[in-house]
């Protein structure tokens, strides 16, 4: 029997400054296209922003989620109980995870503009993965819905 742990989902939005340089690089496609007259100008201007608008919300898009036994991470689908330990990281110790102490084989959702992460090892023995890396603005949450998730999805005695 399964049990219902709290969900938790987050987005990995982009930053509002974002949207600011969206605007801005529709502003440098109309002044582009300013010697053509003032269609061209307003079409540049429309265009450009939508354009960048799109590519900023694409890479804003992601969503980390626990749902019933499973974290959902971008495309990514592991079940709970494939984890172990997780670790919150602060922004100097995620920089390191980053770069340094990065296993290549590790799962990285990573985005730049957000600083702290929780790493959570993955203890399936069948998968080469040793760890996954997850950008999130609220690791302890998403620690505390990992962890409430595995003891409510975790057989009880009488199952096993």
């Amino acid at each position: 029997m399964q049990h219902s742990a709290t969900p938790y989902e987050e987005r990995l939005t982009a930053p509002r400054s974002w949207w600011l340089i969206s605007f801005l690089v529709g502003v440098s496609f109309a002044l582009i296209l300013f010697p053509f007259g003032t269609l061209p100008i307003l079409g540049g201007l429309v265009g450009g922003t939508a354009a960048a608008a799109v590519v900023a919300s694409s890479y804003g898009s992601p969503r980390i989620r626990v749902v019933g036994d499973s974290l959902i991470a971008g495309e990514a689908k592991i079940p709970v109980s494939a984890l172990g330990e997780s670790e919150v990281l602060e922004p100097e110790e995620a920089r390191a995870w980053r770069t340094h102490k990065a296993d290549v084989r590790a799962f990285l959702l990573l985005r730049a503009y957000i600083p702290r992460a929780l790493r959570v090892i993955v203890t399936d023995p069948e998968d080469p993965t040793p760890y996954l890396y997850l950008s999130t603005r609220e690791p302890e949450q998403l620690a505390a819905a990992i962890e409430a998730a595995r003891k409510a999805n975790a057989p009880t005695p009488a199952e096993s």
